[in-house]
């Protein structure tokens, strides 16, 4: 298989492409760096493209070893023919590769083996042969063999058909058809294994063709079958591929063989093939199903860790609870803790004219811009409760619903204690609450991605799998971002591309223990840096404070002179990146031909663009340009909505059949998928994505069940 031509053509991009990508890949580079700094040999793969292309590399070099595997195999067995060595070569997927290697895969004892131990394979050969003048029956008399258990006729003819099934399930053109025929033409049936309600009722009695069942309805039925609930099976319509393999088995002409063929031959599907054909049909499904459920949760994790941050505001965390009180943590606009105190507004103790003194307080002595509320546990009431303070205030002050997810997984853990040796589980939770809101991605890479609660079904995933996929995200999301070498946390510092967890410590170290970075080519004296990581991860690290204006930026430092020559060649010099005065420099580039500029420095029109973007805005944040989240200073409740109300909403979550948005009033509703656009959509996460603020209209509520049903308006 040429495993280049093959991936250009399942991608669809030019084989060129492929060929660079994959002798980069090769070569060690890391995909952030490949996406950012050599778009000039892939034709501007991005992040996303060059992780499939990855992926798909992997996956095709495992499947080349398999198929020298089982030629090998085969070859030791001394059965190797030119015709197998062709079919071996030419198998697309390990299904057919396997379906080749099973004739001659060394088995267990079966019913063949053991009728052919009693010397039954001359008798089934001769009933495959379908002679018309050849009695079947008398035939089978001759091989009567009491020592192997074959006492009669009837004994001798089963263990023929016995071999016959074995032949035609080991067939691999049969099992590639039956396949490809199941896979198009049957259904998955489920079927309640109880009476009593849950949330699977809708699969208590249900059918839906394996070709066309969404993603998230295979996870339903799969983990509805797992907690004992359903029973699934696939169901296909048997007598069409009975006729295939008596078509296949059968002569023309009717003879003493014909009954004994066709039994043996029906046997072998029933027995044999239908069972693990079926079974591959639910594990296709279900892996399919499984890979869109991670590209979703992928999607959603960038787009929630890519949010704009909120800088330059003082923020007050609050961890909403019952019992225990609400835990408050004040963080000043870098995210240090300023102050943490309880509060105990809400059931069962309702303290709430002795919290909101203390919060008023709090608030006035630090000057508390945004209340960032987490959405779990008693965030109605907590809401509610701010929504209200905040009224009797002197100075303004909003408040925003913060997603928690991971917020407590994060409080307990080693990092989070390493942080704050001084404060407890909960406390901890509050700083994390408040500094997601003011830098989402420094705070959330801290916290497993898998507890972030963005995706469906995660844990069902295969969990390699998954984490690979999450990792190479965060990885992406915070290399695209880039990162202060003087103040980005180890966890922050470990996702760059080129950098690992050790690595990370060691840059801490340095600039605690040693000297704060003054360039970036002082990296090169850090333990564990080469000049191979150097080059991998240099481009994503920033140093604010440097001498070198383009330290601050994501122009490579094998582009610096470069940049120069570019700024010269357009009449700039170093200052004006400063001082930020290179307003005309697109129109000198546009007067003297961006081609020709590139090609008299030595570089590629894509590099070229990139190094002006970045001379423009020096130490620009890419998330800045995105839509800044909505704070809120009034608190709505789902008992007062109605139909037809329309609101600005936050995008909290996507899944393939639709989108969560948080309209300010606790519960997330749901756009479903119909109702996201006037044209067809396949997808959720093609029309919306996680962090998006759009606006929605009510079509429904349901208080009691607590759903809201929305519709986008276009």
């Amino acid at each position: 298989m040429d495993i280049i031509a093959k991936i250009a053509e399942e991608l669809k991009i030019r084989v060129k492409q492929v060929e660079a990508a994959v002798s980069l890949i090769d070569e060690g580079n890391t995909i952030p760096f490949i996406a950012r700094y050599r778009k000039e040999a892939t034709g501007s793969l991005d992040d996303e493209k060059l992780r499939e292309l990855g992926e798909k590399l992997e996956f095709y070099r495992a499947l080349d070893a398999r198929r020298a595997d089982v030629q090998r195999l085969i070859d030791e067995q001394g059965k190797l023919t030119e015709e197998l060595v062709n079919a071996i070569e030419n198998a697309q997927t390990l299904s057919e590769l396997e379906d080749i290697y099973r004739p001659y895969r060394p088995k267990r004892r079966t019913r063949a083996s053991i009728a052919a131990e009693a010397g039954l394979t001359p008798l089934a050969e001769l009933m495959l042969e379908q002679k018309k003048d050849v009695d079947i029956v008398a035939e089978a008399e001759n091989y009567l063999n009491p020592e192997k258990k074959i006492n009669t006729a009837t004994d001798a003819l089963n263990g023929a058909k016995d071999i016959i099934a074995e032949r035609v399930s080991d067939n691999a053109e049969f099992r590639k058809w039956i396949r490809e025929f199941t896979y198009r033409s049957g259904n998955l049936v489920s079927k309640a294994k109880t009476e009593e309600d849950s949330v699977y009722r809708l699969y208590y009695d249900y059918n839906e063709p394996l070709s066309k069942m969404p993603s998230h309805r295979v996870l339903a039925v799969d983990r509805g079958e797992k907690e004992g609930i359903l029973s699934v099976k696939v169901e296909v319509d048997k007598e069409k591929i009975f006729d295939y393999l008596r078509g296949q088995m059968l002569t023309a002409r009717e003879c003493s063989s014909t009954d004994f063929v066709r039994e043996a031959t029906d046997d072998a599907y029933e027995r044999l093939i239908a069972p693990s054909v079926q079974t591959e049909m639910r594990n296709t499904i279900t892996e399919n199903a499984q890979e869109q459920a991670i590209r979703v949760f992928g999607e959603n994790l960038k787009n929630l860790l890519m949010l704009p941050p909120v800088r330059g505001k003082v923020v007050m965390g609050f961890d909403p609870a019952y019992r225990t009180g609400c835990k408050i943590a004040i963080v000043n606009d870098v995210g240090d803790v300023l102050d943490t105190t309880v509060v105990y507004p809400t059931p069962p103790q309702n303290k709430t004219d002795e919290a909101k003194a203390k919060l008023k307080a709090l608030i006035n002595k630090h000057k508390v811009d945004i209340i960032s509320i987490g959405n779990g546990t008693a965030s109605k009431e907590s809401e509610i409760f701010v929504a209200g303070m905040i009224k009797e205030l002197d100075r303004p002050v909003s408040y925003i619903m913060t997603n928690e997810a991971g917020a407590s997984v994060y409080s307990a853990s080693k990092l989070a204690s390493e942080e704050f040796p001084q404060f407890d589980v909960s406390l901890r939770s509050a700083v994390s609450i408040a500094r997601r809101l003011q830098d989402p991605l420094a705070e959330l890479v801290k916290i497993d991605p898998k507890a972030i609660g963005v995706g469906q079904y995660q844990h069902d995933m295969e969990q390699k799998a998954l984490d690979t996929s999450l990792s190479g995200v965060v990885e992406s999301c915070v290399s695209g971002v880039g990162a202060d070498l003087n103040t980005a946390s180890v966890s922050l510092l470990s996702h760059i591309a080129g950098i690992n967890s050790k690595i990370a410590k060691s840059i801490y170290e340095y600039r605690t223990t040693v000297a704060r970075f003054k360039t970036r080519s002082e990296l090169l004296k850090v333990k564990g840096i080469g000049e191979k990581a150097y080059k991998q991860c240099v481009g994503f690290l920033r140093v604010p404070e440097s001498a070198e204006v383009l330290d601050n930026t994501s122009v490579h430092p094998e582009s610096y002179e470069a940049a120069y020559s570019l700024l010269k060649l357009l009449g700039y010099g170093r200052e004006d990146v400063r001082a930020r005065r290179l307003g005309e420099i697109r129109n000198r580039l546009e007067e003297k031909g961006a081609q020709k500029v590139a090609d008299e420095l030595g570089i590629g029109v894509p590099t070229l663009n990139d190094i002006i973007s970045e001379l423009i805005k020096p130490g620009r944040d890419p998330r800045d340009e995105l839509p800044p989240q909505i704070l809120r200073t009034d608190a709505m409740d789902i008992s007062s909505l109605k139909t037809g109300m329309e609101f600005v909403g936050t995008v909290r979550n996507v899944a393939d059949f639709g989108a969560f948005v948080d309209i300010g009033v606790h519960q997330d509703g749901l756009v479903h998928i119909s109702k996201l656009s006037d044209k067809f959509v396949k997808r959720a996460s093609d029309v919306v994505k996680v962090g998006d603020i759009i606006k929605v209209r009510v079509i429904d509520v349901d208080v009691a069940k607590k759903r809201i049903s929305l519709e986008k308006i276009k």
